[in-house]
């Protein structure tokens, strides 16, 4: 996940991480419903895919989803099966995708001060590449959702809390919390052993698990494996608390996915019963999307399927309602 930081030498002897068993990337092929576009503004520059759904009238969702570490757009794309999901749900689905210009590895810079607030960096070309898209096609400015996997989710944890104006919910899928980070050596103790107290980027309170507030709270399902040795599952309890959960009421159920893992589903929900936060820890599966396809890489195919959990998560907040401002 931090093999070739942006300027930053490659760091020898941590087990665990790195990536290993990087499939080959599927072959692109032309599909005018997944289309190659760029955007630029003052923070930045970034080439993305966009999947169009067909046969959807009326505005539509939006869910922007940024992958792991040596991904492309089409190899998550791919992984995730999100596009074939978003079809049968009427769902437009943008594909941000890093340079290894920003990244030697393609990671996004979730560790980097300068990219993780509002209106600069990674996170400004981010969210101005979102309000591109709501300005040029049939969006629903109140369903904007972000998701990501590995140092995706840990940029998308940063991106949802610095534009809770923007983004109506967030999934964080084998990420770690925002914040949690401003240079190498607490990136790699946060993924080791996780980072409670994680602060806004210039000292703003609000990150911290004591110190978040109603104001920047964003609806967040989680995903986690339990045997991921890359990104300690701790991280993911502090997503959480940082989603407000010890205010919420939560309930529990335990299943496994035919012939695959065994997982608990945790619900967190507020005084007026509806669910702010999701968390889903999956037995025996390492770094690696659950429920995705071996077509693309970084996927454990045994587990419960993260994509359609975190769209139908979605589909229950919009800009406006609960924890949102």
């Amino acid at each position: 996940m931090l093999r070739g930081l942006r300027g930053v030498p490659v760091v020898k002897g941590l087990k665990g991480f790195e990536f290993h068993g990087l499939q080959p990337e599927p072959e692109s092929r032309p599909n005018e419903h997944f289309v190659a576009r760029s955007f630029s503004n003052v923070a930045g520059a970034r080439d993305y895919k966009l999947f169009i759904p067909s046969g959807h009238a009326g505005p539509r969702p939006l869910v922007v989803m940024l992958h792991g570490c040596t991904q492309s757009p089409d190899d998550f794309a791919a992984g995730t099966r999100m596009n074939e999901l978003a079809q049968e749900d009427g769902i437009y689905v943008a594909y941000p995708g890093q340079t290894r210009g920003a990244n030697a590895q393609k990671c996004w810079n979730w560790f980097e001060t300068r990219d993780q607030g509002r209106e600069r960096g990674e996170a400004g070309i981010i969210a101005g590449l979102t309000r591109a898209i709501i300005a040029e096609h049939p969006i629903d400015p109140l369903r904007v959702y972000v998701a990501g996997l590995s140092a995706g989710g840990a940029a998308a944890a940063n991106i949802a809390r610095a534009y809770p104006d923007v983004f109506a919910g967030v999934g964080v899928h084998s990420g770690l919390a925002a914040g949690c980070a401003r240079d190498l050596t607490s990136a790699l103790m946060a993924m080791r052993a996780g980072a409670p107290g994680a602060e806004l980027p210039g000292g703003e309170s609000g990150f911290g698990t004591a110190q978040a507030t109603q104001s920047v709270r964003v609806p967040t399902i989680v995903f986690h494996g339990g045997n991921d040795t890359t990104v300690n599952p701790r991280n993911g309890e502090e997503v959480l608390a940082q989603a407000g959960i010890d205010s919420l009421s939560q309930s529990s159920e335990s299943g496994t996915r035919p012939g695959g893992h065994r997982y608990t589903r945790t619900l967190y929900r507020d005084t007026d019963g509806q669910v702010q936060a999701e968390s889903w820890r999956v037995d025996g599966s390492g770094h690696a999307w659950s429920g995705g396809s071996s077509t693309g890489s970084y996927t454990d195919p045994l587990g419960p399927d993260a994509s359609r959990a975190m769209l139908d998560f979605f589909a229950q907040h919009r800009l406006g309602s609960g924890l949102n401002p």
